[in-house]
């Protein structure tokens, strides 16, 4: 039996503010966490080094395939929060095919900062992107909590992990 493990992720399916919007978005791009990095040096020490200071900005686009009314009216408003939901089964394959399949769903909420009418051109689908300024994220693979952040309520969770517990407590909140 192999020991090798491969996970495949392929398609997906995506939700606006609880609308199933099968087959209406060509591409997702999840936000990417990245560490805010604060560089520290010091007389005496031969180099320096990086530590975490925070969460730089996220963002998620999505391309639409077609204009839907339903997606615009939300991605309108700049104003108010939309929950984005984008759900997937995760397969696992060894030397035997096809031996796991599990969901994985994120989980978005944010403000659309960014979308466009369109670019229409003769005999070829029109493409809309857009873009979200994302104020929470989270990823659950099967039914295991990867991370969940929030920076309006301060959450930056790992797991079943706070990452910022002490943090907080040192700071009141």
């Amino acid at each position: 039996m192999s020991k090798i493990k491969i996970n495949k992720l392929t398609n997906a399916n995506v939700y606006l503010n609880g609308v199933n919007l099968l087959g209406r978005a060509e591409e997702v791009q999840l936000p990417q966490i990245k560490h805010k990095m604060a560089e520290h040096k010091a007389l005496g020490m031969v180099g320096s080094a990086e530590f975490f200071a925070g969460i730089d900005k996220l963002e998620c686009k999505i391309k639409w395939n077609a204009l839907y009314p339903e997606v615009l009216l939300a991605a309108a408003s700049p104003f108010t929060a939309a929950m984005i939901q984008v759900r997937a089964s995760l397969e696992t394959y060894n030397g035997t095919g096809r031996v796991e399949e599990v969901p994985a769903t994120a989980f978005i909420i944010g403000t659309f900062k960014e979308f466009p009418l369109g670019t229409i051109k003769p005999h070829d689908n029109a493409e809309y992107e857009t873009t979200m300024a994302v104020i929470y994220a989270k990823l659950v693979v099967n039914g295991l909590e990867i991370f969940e952040i929030d920076v309006l309520e301060n959450i930056y969770k790992v797991s079943v992990l706070d990452m910022l517990k002490t943090f907080k407590k040192n700071i009141g909140g």
